[in-house]
């Protein structure tokens, strides 16, 4: 299987964030992707660099108020007296549907929806190297290959048109969605992340052509708190287009697999003519988040059961964080992917 990646991902190297108030390290590091290379190689991957694709694709599902917002607020940042060296919000509204501000701080709450995604001068760069390798995947799959990974870092799937949150900034998983659907009708998105694809499930809440689907930690208590629930169904023409499937904490294998099956009847039930795996590996039992229990076999076990959808199919990287097993969780999932081929 071909894997795309590009080292300019790198660049993007996140000093901190706030969890319960108090100052973190970054769990979203660059040393993040030599695991993950590790493990594609150990897979059989062979490892490619994208095309510059341009804002194009990355335009098609964000808007250009935050496109613009994402590519000079750094820069505007560091003009304020005595602020971070990383942007991080210190407000957010309560509602966005009113005036846009124009100061840097009011504009970085308006499109941040959490302190975890600050923004250096590299981020926007390593955002948009990390869509690119999603377009170069889902391009390779509408050329004939039967799947392509992405690794894609930083992540994507909690950005929202013109929300970055999560860790996230571009929405990978939605770019490379609406790439495959220059030839596709119908495309699928299925996420397996630990957590829930909320801005994915934003982007596409009102639309019929991309069913999205997401296996993930119950939200009632875990991140992001707000989207996630199975009542979510879609809204006007995408009512019926959103599934939600939340587990409760600490969930194993087997009742994984149970919810992935649900998940995978429903895609078949839409009959998409290709499909995206939002691929988190931290739904592991080891996972510094420690919100499910899914072992390292079982991701091979999870991967077999997609596959077995026979689906033109480009996997995303989104979560999964350092722990020892996080190369051997990204081997189980591709060698089980491709045993089904």
């Amino acid at each position: 299987m071909k894997t795309f990646y590009a080292e300019e991902q790198r660049r993007h190297d996140p000093k901190g964030f706030l969890s319960s108030g108090a100052p973190q390290p970054n769990p979203e590091k660059p040393v993040r992707i030599d695991r993950l290379l590790a493990g594609a190689r150990a897979a059989g991957c062979s490892i490619h660099h994208p095309s510059d694709h341009g804002l194009a694709p990355i335009a098609a599902v964000h808007s250009p108020e935050y496109l613009e917002f994402l590519q000079n607020i750094h820069r505007r940042w560091q003009l304020i007296p005595g602020a971070s060296h990383e942007v991080i919000p210190n407000i957010h509204p309560i509602n966005r549907s009113g005036s846009y501000p124009a100061s840097a701080v009011g504009q970085a709450g308006y499109h941040m929806a959490d302190t975890s995604c600050p923004i250096s001068a590299e981020t926007f760069e390593s955002a948009c190297w990390s869509a690119w390798s999603a377009v170069e995947a889902a391009a390779t799959v509408m050329s004939g290959e039967p799947a392509a990974y992405a690794l894609c870092r930083p992540p994507g799937h909690h950005a929202f048109a013109d929300v970055a949150g999560g860790f996230c900034f571009i929405n990978n998983s939605a770019v490379a969605a609406q790439t495959l659907r220059k030839h596709a009708d119908r495309v699928a998105i299925l996420d397996v992340d630990l957590h829930h694809g909320n801005g994915t499930q934003g982007i596409f809440y009102g639309r019929a052509d991309v069913l999205t689907v997401s296996i993930h930690a119950d939200p009632v208590r875990f991140y992001p708190f707000f989207w996630g629930y199975a009542d979510e169904r879609g809204e006007g023409a995408g009512l019926g287009y959103n599934y939600n499937l939340p587990l409760a904490r600490k969930s194993g294998d087997d009742i994984f697999l149970e919810a992935l099956d649900s998940a995978c009847r429903r895609i078949e039930a839409f009959a998409p003519q290709a499909l995206v795996v939002a691929l988190g590996l931290d739904a592991f039992e080891g996972d510094p988040f420690g919100g499910l229990s899914v072992s390292t076999a079982g991701f091979a076990r999870i991967a077999e059961r997609i596959a077995a959808l026979r689906l033109p199919s480009v996997i995303v990287q989104e979560g999964g964080y350092l722990c020892d097993a996080l190369s051997d969780n990204l081997t189980s999932f591709l060698t089980g992917f491709g045993s089904m081929r």
